[in-house]
């Protein structure tokens, strides 16, 4: 009987242990197969790759805005002329801004005046810059200056020995603005100035005034 017991022992404690060794060889086989498995990486160099291709394009863009600004030479006759187009035409109204690269007040509200360009461009609104830098600066600071700010509206330089004189011709209300640039000035489609404004632009008031001069068109 003891043998009997003994040996019902003996094959049961076989039995486990065959169960837990089969156990273990088919966890280890789990493991070296998840270990093998491919991994998906991200490739560094793609991702460089995709980010210096966006980057290009984006350099391209501004490449060929820039392009396009062009900043032409114009004198006394040419400036009148010019503003008269509008009353000629019957067209929108003109908003006019004289500045110089020299001014830092008009380097700190030409961002707005881009603003209010992109803006109201859509509603009929017109948008020049004239210079009133040397000539000499109308292929380098100038231009350079308007591509930084991304312009891509109408520019000018007044080529003129006196400015005061000019812009006096313009309104006389503002004879002595080229002592205190910057200048704006708002025309209606009939050429005639509705808002005038000598510093930095305060960019709700010329707001107003663009709204009230389109209303009324």
């Amino acid at each position: 009987m003891r043998k009997h017991y003994a040996c019902t022992f003996l094959l049961a404690l076989n039995l486990s242990l065959t169960i837990l060794f089969l156990a273990a060889s088919i966890t280890a086989q789990g493991v070296r197969q998840t270990n093998s498995a491919p991994q998906v990486k991200s490739n560094p160099k793609r991702q460089t790759n995709s980010q210096t291709s966006t980057r290009r394009n984006a350099a391209a863009i501004n490449k060929a805005s820039a392009a396009k600004i062009e900043v032409r030479e114009i004198d006394d006759a040419a400036l009148r002329k010019l503003l008269q187009v509008g009353a000629a035409e019957n067209v929108g109204p003109l908003l006019v801004n004289f500045w110089a690269t020299w001014c830092e007040p008009c380097r700190d509200e030409f961002p707005d005046l881009i603003k209010l360009d992109a803006e109201y461009r859509p509603r009929g609104l017109r948008f020049i810059t004239v210079s009133l830098d040397d000539i000499a600066e109308i292929n380098t600071s100038v231009l350079q200056f308007l591509r930084e700010m991304h312009m891509d509206a109408p520019a000018f330089l007044l080529n003129t020995s006196d400015p005061s004189v000019s812009i006096g011709a313009i309104d006389p209300q503002r004879a002595d603005a080229a002592a205190g640039l910057p200048v704006t000035f708002l025309f209606d489609k009939r050429g005639q100035v509705v808002f005038r404004h000598m510093g930095r632009i305060k960019l709700a008031e010329v707001r107003a005034a663009i709204e009230k001069v389109i209303s009324n068109e």
